[in-house]
């Protein structure tokens, strides 16, 4: 599936020193670590799907370090960024990012088994079947008893709950009608048909949800 382009709206990234930062990973770097720290294995190896500018999985690596961590990106002009990071992090559990587009059919066969997977503010920017996808490939990476932790915002029981979401949501149905936030329903239902069981739902700042399966 090609990658999609987001609307202005979804992200600002900003060249700084041959890194891209966006001023949301730096908002939410804290809070998912403090998420990871709850609901992640102590150790094993960790995947994290569409890894963006970089900032995020370098803040895994020091907060997490008995994971070993496997960014990935579908964009190749964030790839070089993500390296940048991780280079500067000079980390022993961190890897080089790897080119994946998360929302592909296959994906799960090109590389090992993993314990964790992360994936931040995805889901509103891919189509329901781009998502339906995302959710079998992950299943399909991930070792018995392995979790995948979902953070971005969702549509609660079909509703949007706030005006800056219903503001969001419509920006983005606007770039592309098949995109948009996700009902946080829709997604446990299609996950557990993936596979994999909801263990929790937690709330996070900004309205956001992060939903935490293990596969079965």
């Amino acid at each position: 599936m090609p990658v999609r382009s987001a609307p202005g709206t979804a992200s600002i990234a900003a060249p700084a020193g041959g890194k891209l930062c966006a001023p949301s990973a730096t908002r939410n770097l804290a809070a998912l670590c403090d998420l990871l720290e709850q609901v992640a294995p102590a150790s094993g190896t960790a995947l994290e799907l569409a890894s963006g500018t970089g900032q995020h999985v370098i803040g895994y690596g020091a907060r997490l370090p008995g994971l070993e961590w496997q960014p990935s990106e579908a964009d190749p002009s964030r790839l070089s960024s993500i390296n940048a990071y991780v280079a500067e992090a000079a980390l022993d559990t961190l890897r080089p990012a790897i080119a994946l587009d998360a929302t592909a059919p296959g994906w799960a066969g090109q590389i090992a088994a993993v314990d964790l997977i992360m994936l931040s503010n995805l889901l509103h920017l891919i189509s329901v079947a781009e998502t339906g996808v995302l959710l079998q490939e992950a299943a399909a990476a991930l070792a018995p008893a392995g979790r995948l932790v979902i953070y971005g915002p969702f549509m609660r029981a079909g509703a949007l709950t706030s005006t800056g979401d219903q503001s969001f949501h419509a920006s983005l149905q606007a770039h592309d009608p098949e995109i948009g936030y996700k009902d946080d329903f829709d997604v446990l239902d299609w996950a557990e048909a993936a596979g994999l069981t909801p263990l929790r739902i937690i709330e996070m700042p900004a309205n956001n949800l992060a939903l935490v399966l293990e596969k079965s």
